[in-house]
């Protein structure tokens, strides 16, 4: 029985593996089920997650906002992405083509997704055993720039995917062209194609040829990589790849792809911004505008800004400040090299030059950081490296610095300011360009640690033409244009001058130039001195600001009043606190550049004193008057009737200031400037013609190479801290001053205001008055001119005596020797 049991329940070989074959299917249709389930339960859940397609319908991409110049021309920009939006319809239809075929061939047929380019991407990279190809359609490219973060993750992947098919559910394909064209980084700080365009060739999209396009749609793999600014060869390469594929998908014959393969490329970078040239201008104006409008507006919202900037002079001063910077740095020594690498660092340095260089050869006359590789010391030359290239350092270039020892070692030597030696990091200036793979040639320089600034305004209106915050924006961001505040020194003196003639003072009044003592409190005494320590004896007032003698302007001062000066200073625009003191006269008061530039254009706009201002007009996107300023009319002057020779102006007492103009009636968009009569415009005109003696014979005399009439003042603080020159023609004012930003410190020997500031000036006036007309400064009726003694003041009659101007009725009664 035992057996027969046993046989009876053994089941067949094939029973028992049928059995384990359907258990093993189960198993795997029930993990597939589980799978299916899993997966399509976090689909649901990405897809729950996932951002609405729908908004980029009305999508705008964020804009530039553009600055203008008071000529119309672009002279800066604000943004976080550099773009300038175009509509599909104004791009070329083979432009658009040439993306299409280098990024996306099967964009007009597909959903969102290239199922065949997935296969073939994936077969290329497991043939090649690393990632050569690509499958992302341009629509996928959108859903990741626009609607996703760029996590490297699978399931960003899947997001991806499905938002694309619902874009292209959504969207028309230019619509998502529209997006991508503008929306895509194409290097060189340029988002879309239009800023690409400007970027590269100096052109709208609109004038693109078939060769330019072509180079424009082989970015988007490698911008930086196959730049043609930067690696013009690789461009190419990159640019024949797109046209063979322009050819294989139809959009152009092979004819056109060979003609547009030899085309010459002109790379012309049309963005005209001055980027370091006019920084500290718009920072000024950012901060305002930022307040005003919010980062968003600013950044994003393509604005368009017209300043009263003037391109040419903009230039101009941020090329004199540097170059006068250097010369008062460079009198001071040469400090020795940056920093010194050893052999193995040199490498690494280099190639962080070279990605800061924005060009494919070296600018003449600009200044790179290079590295000494070897040196000759028989020929007295050095071989230094820029970047990637290789250039001659000789003793020329070197002069400046004095005899420096060449050493051929490495590590700092014992006399660094005396020594050049292997791995010293320094300024190089380039005077020829590396050509043809001559190498370049150098100039040793020097970053200046002394600072400077530049204020130019039209006295007519007000406008900032011009404005230079320091040497460098880029290291400095202190605006020492507007924030510094130093002492004035005898620039402030013609403030004093121009009180005192409207208090009966006449350019012919003599003071006495004499030792003099004035109680300082607790038993002491302040005795002012002359900046030479000479004392003249009886000087006319002329005399004393040409020479810009000390004792003289404090006595002057004493005489007026402090408290009148410092009113006085209040009328011409003066924000800063003024100490009423008699140290006054010497410029003891600490005012900024622009203050004290802003005070002399009352003198240049007979007697009118108008706010300085940037922004003429706020334009939106959409062409919206946003804000608007408009200069008022002066105030009319007061005018002494002419019939009545007992009825003068008499200047005894301050003039009556003249009610300012009410605002315009407007939308809420408009600002009317508040003009003000600051004095009369025969101490205006007095007070000019007397500076026009400091530029003529006095210690403004570097001024007068501008060749045409001119006015100014020198001033330099003790121990020379601080050097200055102010001075103007009719239609334009500009003040410059060079200092330290530690107050403390001298600028040493030809540090004055005549010898430091005023060939700044006068570097920046050839230039910036090159297109105005010579004009002088026209007397009012209400001032005669006659002839005296230039010493005693009084009436001459003889060849000794000098034309001296008077308001009408204050002129000298008595003759020489009467």
């Amino acid at each position: 029985m035992q057996q027969e049991y046993t046989r009876t329940n053994r089941r067949a070989p094939g029973q028992k593996g049928r059995g384990f074959l359907s258990t093993l299917l189960l198993i795997v249709v029930t993990l597939v089920v589980v799978l299916l389930l899993g997966v399509g339960g976090y689909v649901a859940f990405l897809m729950a997650k996932l951002p609405k397609v729908d908004r980029l319908a009305d999508y705008k991409p964020p804009i530039v906002s553009q600055v203008y110049g008071d000529d119309g021309t672009l002279v800066g920009e604000f943004y976080l992405e550099r773009r300038l939006v175009v509509p599909v319809n104004k791009m070329p239809r083979k432009l658009i083509q040439a993306f299409v075929a280098a990024e996306d061939a099967s964009f007009y047929s597909h959903r969102g997704i290239d199922y065949f380019g997935i296969i073939r991407a994936a077969f290329k990279n497991i043939i090649s055993m690393r990632k050569k190809e690509g499958a992302s359609t341009i629509t996928q490219q959108v859903t990741k720039t626009m609607l996703l973060t760029p996590e490297k993750k699978l399931s960003r992947k899947i997001k991806e995917a499905i938002l694309a098919k619902r874009m292209e559910e959504k969207l028309t394909k230019d619509e998502i062209l529209y997006l991508y064209l503008n929306q895509i980084y194409l290097g060189a700080g340029s988002y879309g194609v239009e800023a690409a365009a400007e970027t590269y060739f100096g052109k709208h999209v609109e004038q693109l040829n078939l060769a330019e396009m072509a180079i424009l749609a082989g970015l988007p793999k490698a911008p930086n990589a196959y730049s043609p600014i930067k690696h013009l060869e690789r461009a190419k390469e990159r640019q024949a790849y797109v046209l063979d594929r322009m050819v294989a998908e139809g959009f152009v014959t092979q004819a056109e792809a060979d003609y547009a393969r030899k085309s010459p490329l002109t790379i012309l970078p049309g963005r005209r911004v001055m980027n370091d040239r006019v920084a500290y201008f718009l920072e000024q104006m950012r901060i305002y505008l930022e307040e005003k409008y919010g980062e968003d507006q600013l950044y994003k919202g393509g604005l368009k800004i017209y300043t009263t900037m003037n391109a040419t002079m903009q230039g101009a001063a941020y090329e004199a400040v540097r170059s006068g910077l250097k010369a008062v740095d460079k009198r001071q020594g040469f400090r020795g090299a940056v920093k010194y690498l050893q052999q193995a660092e040199i490498e690494q340095f280099c190639d962080k030059v070279e990605e800061g260089i924005d060009s494919a050869a070296l600018k003449v006359g600009e200044t790179y950081p290079g590295v000494v590789t070897a040196v000759d010391p028989a020929k007295g030359t050095a071989t230094v490296r820029v970047g990637e290239r290789y250039g001659l350092l000789d003793r020329k270039g070197m002069a400046w610095a004095g005899k420096l020892n060449l050493v051929n070692s490495y590590g700092k030597p014992e006399k660094a300011a005396k020594t050049l030696g292997l791995g010293a990091v320094v300024d190089l200036q380039v005077l020829v360009p590396d050509q043809n793979n001559q190498g370049a040639v150098f100039a040793l320089d020097q970053v200046p640690e002394v600072q400077g600034a530049l204020v130019s305004i039209d006295p007519r209106t007000g406008g900032v033409k011009a404005m230079i915050g320091g040497y460098d924006f880029r290291k400095s961001q202190f605006n020492r244009a507007v924030q510094a505040k130093r002492n004035a020194g005898s620039a402030f003196k013609p403030i004093i001058y121009a009180a005192a003639l409207e208090k009966g003072f006449t350019a012919a009044t003599v003071i006495d130039d004499s030792p003099v003592e004035y109680p300082a409190g607790l038993g002491k005494t302040w005795s002012p001195k002359n900046y030479d320590n000479t004392y003249r004896g009886p000087v006319t007032m002329r005399e004393a600001l040409t020479h810009s003698i000390n004792v003289v302007s404090v006595k002057i001062l004493e005489k007026i009043g402090v408290d009148h000066a410092v009113e006085f200073a209040k009328r011409l625009g003066f924000s800063s606190k003024i100490e009423p003191n008699l140290s006054l006269a010497l410029g003891a008061a600490s005012v900024s550049p622009l203050e004290l530039t802003s005070a002399y254009t009352a003198f240049a706009n007979k007697g009118v004193h108008l706010p300085p201002y940037y922004i003429v007009k706020v334009v939106d996107s959409e062409g919206r008057v946003l804000e608007e300023y408009h200069p008022p009319a002066p105030p009319a002057p007061v005018v002494p009737p002419a019939s009545d020779a007992e009825q003068v102006v008499t200047l005894t007492d301050k003039p009556a200031p003249v009610k300012p103009a009410e605002p315009l009636p407007s939308a809420g968009s408009m600002q009317v400037a508040r003009s003000e009569r600051a004095t009369s415009p025969e101490v205006a005109y007095l007070i000019t013609n007397l500076m026009e003696s400091v530029v003529q014979s006095g210690t403004g005399h570097r001024a007068a190479a501008i060749k045409r009439p001119v006015a100014g003042k020198t001033g330099t603080t003790n121990e020379m801290k601080d050097a200055w020159f102010v001075g103007y023609v009719p239609q334009l004012v500009t003040g410059v001053w060079v200092g330290f930003d530690n107050q403390g410190r001298s600028l040493g020997a030809g540090g004055s205001g005549g010898q430091a500031a005023a060939p700044i000036w006068t570097d920046y006036m050839l230039k910036a008055v090159a297109g105005l007309p010579v004009q002088g400064f026209d007397a009012p009726e209400t001032v005669s001119v006659v002839r005296v003694n230039p010493k005693s003041g009084k009436l001459s009659r003889g060849v000794d005596g000098a034309s001296e101007a008077f308001i009408r009725g204050t002129e000298p009664s008595v003759y020489e020797g009467d």
